[in-house]
């Protein structure tokens, strides 16, 4: 009975020996860190708005949903968010769920039919692999933002139903896809587009819109989009937003949104706080991108080898896994919180270190932040 143990005690010794070990650390409410690891990109999960609106969920709503949505957890709140998602992306229906992760199952799941070919980006997100994986249909894994690539596959399944599948900023570098290029590619070929814009939401695009509205695709009835509301808008939960008809058929047949229990009212009335908030951030944005310039020409000049950011997400390379978690855990002894991402965790086996800006944080602390990882670079 000991042996399927012992056989996860030595696959853990195994990790440790690649420098693949990865820790749970638990943070106070208080805690003295100047953040550069989280996602919230405009300093709006403290926002006295937002959390004012979601005290006052919570007292009206309790904790919980206390059900799936098409039981008793589909609230006011819920469809008050829904209807300001999508008229913020352009869309003729936003569908929320409890997490991107489920919404990216879902809009996946939801999208293939008999004899689809998904056609999916080498560097796209977790969630966006295993949403192809489960549902079940053939996938064409394509070089990292390769246009090219992706109108080859479509063209070698003439007449198959397609859908082209990709990230709008991706999550470990923080480059850019071309999204009107690949539209173009999809259309031409009869496919659909699915963007994950969990990156771009909030942080590019008219009025915060996203990467996918920045593209002028916001509303086209051959693209869904997906998103979390946990990174821009500091909260939790996904949602899908597209076509109405596609929605309806979301609500209908979709596994994760119809067995699983709602997003609690109290983050969704905080969200919505969010969203009206980010709308008007622009200030915040242009922020954004000025700490970024500023990150890449520090770290540069320090001899570091640092992506160029689309967005607010930089990735700053290290020489292997555990030269990448010690140089996080030196970075967080000096009280500077950083990412760090090791295989399988990033698309190409190399190890880095993940900085995700922060508006809300104090300009000369981010400063400082900065000269704390140099000085900490092994």
């Amino acid at each position: 009975m000991a042996d399927w143990l012992a056989a996860l005690h030595r696959r853990a010794e195994l990790r440790a020996k690649a420098g693949l070990t990865r820790r749970l650390h638990p943070r106070s409410a208080g805690e003295a860190v100047t953040d550069l690891a989280g996602n919230d990109y405009l300093g709006l999960a403290t926002h006295p708005e937002v959390t004012a609106a979601a005290a006052r969920a919570l007292s009206a709503y309790g904790l919980g949903a206390t059900g799936s949505r098409l039981v008793r957890g589909s609230t006011d709140t819920h469809h008050a968010l829904e209807d300001a998602l999508a008229n913020w992306l352009g869309a003729d229906r936003a569908l929320v769920f409890s997490s991107g992760y489920l919404a990216n199952l879902g809009a996946l799941r939801a999208l293939v039919q008999p004899r689809t070919l998904l056609v999916s980006d080498a560097h796209n997100h977790a969630s966006l692999i295993d949403g192809c994986r489960i549902s079940g249909a053939e996938t064409v894994v394509t070089p990292h933002t390769d246009v090219a690539a992706v109108a080859a596959a479509l063209a070698a399944a003439p007449g198959r139903p397609a859908v082209v599948v990709t990230e709008s900023v991706f999550s470990v570098d923080g480059d850019l896809a071309p999204l009107a290029e690949l539209h173009a590619v999809a259309r031409r070929h009869g496919a659909l587009l699915l963007v994950d814009d969990a990156h771009g939401l909030g942080v590019t695009g008219p009025a915060g819109a996203g990467a996918v509205a920045a593209a002028g695709l916001a509303g086209q009835p051959d693209v869904v989009v997906t998103a979390t509301l946990s990174k821009a808008l500091g909260g939790a939960g996904g949602l899908v937003a597209g076509p109405a008809e596609f929605v309806r058929h979301l609500v209908e047949t979709g596994r994760t949104f119809i067995f699983d229990t709602a997003l609690p009212p109290a983050v969704a009335a905080g969200v919505r706080a969010a969203v009206a908030l980010a709308r008007a951030a622009d200030p915040l944005r242009a922020e954004l991108v000025d700490r970024a310039a500023l990150a890449v020409r520090r770290l540069r000049a320090a001899g570091l080898t640092v992506s160029d950011p689309d967005a607010a997400v930089i990735s700053v390379t290290a020489p292997g896994p555990e030269a990448a978690t010690a140089w996080a855990a030196d970075c967080r002894d000096r009280g500077v919180a950083v990412g760090c991402f090791r295989p399988p965790s990033t698309p190409d086996t190399r190890s880095r270190l993940r900085l995700t800006l922060n508006a809300g944080v104090p300009r000369e602390d981010f400063v400082r932040a900065l000269e704390v990882i140099v000085e900490c670079a092994p």
